[in-house]
């Protein structure tokens, strides 16, 4: 398959600063995408001097774009800006699935026409989502990089950045698991999984309790993380510290730093349950209990504190006065949080001794645990293992950990406001945001920022302000995710206008080669047929 970019593009001084406005058109093919598409696509440029309107088609699984020249009011308005948005770095995420469990590339052709078209809007660099259970599915130190290196040469050709995301865990929506040798193992000897107080089990990461225990074929967790590392620094050796400017360590459920205190998705309106039940964890509970002279306390996690479908005020354990407040709660939330801060600590510092010398940053990931965030006891956060006694900041333990392996800090939710919480839920996204950041400068920490996952009203307005903030300076914005959805008509309308009011633009290196009204083209052959639909992430 042939792609072709066309470009004629047509500088315009606005906000006192060079930018380059393009009318983008792109079409993928005269019908939806489908297995059978071998369909030429094409992006068209043309000289305008404002924004005109791209009308997309889409499914859930595929999406069919045309371009259609419409006047149309900006989703978002020009804006005074207490700080300049031209130098913060814009990235947006690939798809969960974009390299197959096979070490397929899943929708190249579109995938490849996405790449050209956040190209021409001026995005700086793609997020790329690297799986464990992809790469290492088969044996322990049996790599396979080569979908993914597909990808990163499909990145460099069109021009843009890229950030690695390592992720040492699963999904369940796309379904991908952890390596097919680690789930053997946990399926034989089990305690690798972090369990409830039912005993279920959550599969799609190990548990903290681990990570110095050779569970997987003789090596502990960091010292195959570590090898893992190790093997990727080896295979894109050609990429680092040019096109590959970042890396991402996942730390947790969805890569996140913490416990997956809501395994049951769907009852998300309690505050989730301590995962502390499996082996290791009950065995380490048992070894600090009786080193702090309390035995009795090491038997397991706290017995009233409520399930996953109940409210934080339904038991005792998170009311005020309640036995988080107690001389038990203190020794049981400071050994919990431990693991949590720990494992950030060993993950970070393999990470850092990895690709030390290479010419990338590295980064972590935080959740934002808004949800009743305005009870004293903000028990969303304790659950998933965030606490420090004696009144200090939680936070800034965390903080201090990055710094120290010289880590970025990634935030997300930075397009939640709290106008559009529920006031049942007694949620805060933006004082928590503005917490974390707070306790991120007091450690010197650089912030990068991120959307949720789903996309919410006002979201765009949002990231801005939060972009604008004078008081801890966001240099690096990744949104995710590319998929369905976000080519959307409505979206992606909305998307360029937010690009547009980052005055991210700058002439790409082919608009550049461009004399005049002469159009030039550039191919990439895909080397690949088959589905070309985006799948939403």
């Amino acid at each position: 398959m042939e792609v072709s970019v066309i470009g004629n593009s047509q500088t315009k001084k606005i906000y006192g600063t060079e930018l380059t406005y393009r009318e983008l058109g792109f079409r993928f093919g005269s019908q939806v995408i489908s297995g059978e598409s071998r369909n030429r696509v094409s992006f068209l440029t043309h000289q305008s001097s404002k924004w005109k309107e791209i009308k997309i088609q889409s499914s859930p699984r595929s999406v069919r774009c045309e371009a259609i020249v419409s006047d149309q009011a900006p989703f978002l308005k020009p804006t005074p800006k207490s700080r300049s948005l031209d130098s913060v770095k814009l990235f947006v995420g690939l798809p969960l699935d974009t390299v197959s469990d096979c070490n397929n590339v899943n929708h190249l052709k579109a995938i490849t026409a996405g790449l050209k078209a956040l190209k021409l809007l001026g995005v700086e660099g793609i997020e790329l989502p690297i799986f464990w259970g992809v790469v290492e599915k088969e044996a322990p130190g049996k790599y396979d990089w080569s979908g993914y290196l597909a990808v990163a040469e499909i990145v460099k050709k069109v021009g843009l950045k890229l950030h690695a995301s390592l992720s040492f865990h699963g999904s369940k929506n796309p379904e991908i698991s952890l390596p097919d040798w680690v789930a053997k193992i946990g399926e034989a000897e089990g305690g690798i999984y972090f369990t409830d107080r039912y005993g279920k089990q959550y599969k799609d990461c190990l548990s903290f309790a681990v990570d110095d225990v050779p569970v997987l074929a003789g090596k502990t967790p960091m010292e195959v993380y570590g090898d893992f590392c190790e093997s990727f620094k080896s295979a894109f050796s050609d990429y680092m510290g040019n096109t590959i400017t970042g890396i991402t360590l996942g730390l947790g459920p969805d890569g996140e730093l913490r416990y997956p205190s809501h395994q049951h998705e769907t009852n998300i309106s309690g505050a989730g349950e301590f995962q502390c039940y499996d082996k290791h964890m009950l065995s380490a509970l048992k070894h600090y209990a009786e080193s702090t002279g309390n035995p009795l306390w090491g038997l397991g996690g706290p017995h009233d504190a409520p399930a996953y479908d109940q409210q934080p005020h339904s038991t005792s354990f998170f009311s005020d006065g309640g036995s988080w407040e107690s001389q038990y709660g203190d020794f049981f939330l400071t050994w919990y949080s431990s693991l949590l801060t720990s494992h950030a600590d060993r993950v970070l510092s393999v990470a850092s001794s990895a690709f030390k010398g290479t010419g990338v940053s590295l980064c972590g990931k935080l959740p934002l645990l808004h949800q009743w965030n305005k009870l004293r006891s903000q028990p969303s956060e304790l659950t998933a293992g965030f606490y420090s006694s004696g009144g200090h900041d939680r936070y800034e333990a965390i903080a201090e950990i990055f710094a120290k392996n010289s880590c970025r800090m990634i935030i997300p939710g930075m397009d939640l406001s709290d106008e559009h919480q529920s006031p049942a839920s007694l949620s805060s996204p933006e004082s928590l945001l503005a917490h974390i950041k707070t306790s991120c400068k007091k450690q010197g920490v650089v912030v990068s920022g991120q959307n949720s996952s789903a996309s919410v009203p006002g979201g765009f307005e949002r990231i801005v302000e939060n972009l604008k903030d004078e008081s801890v300076g966001v240099d690096l914005f990744t949104y995710q995710r590319m998929g369905a959805v976000f080519f959307s008509p409505e979206h992606f309308h909305a998307f360029t206008v937010f690009v547009r009011n980052m005055n991210q633009f700058e002439l790409s290196s082919y608009d550049q080669a461009v004399d005049g009204d002469k159009a030039k083209t550039m191919s990439i052959g895909s080397g690949t047929t088959g589905a070309a639909s985006l799948q939403t992430a």
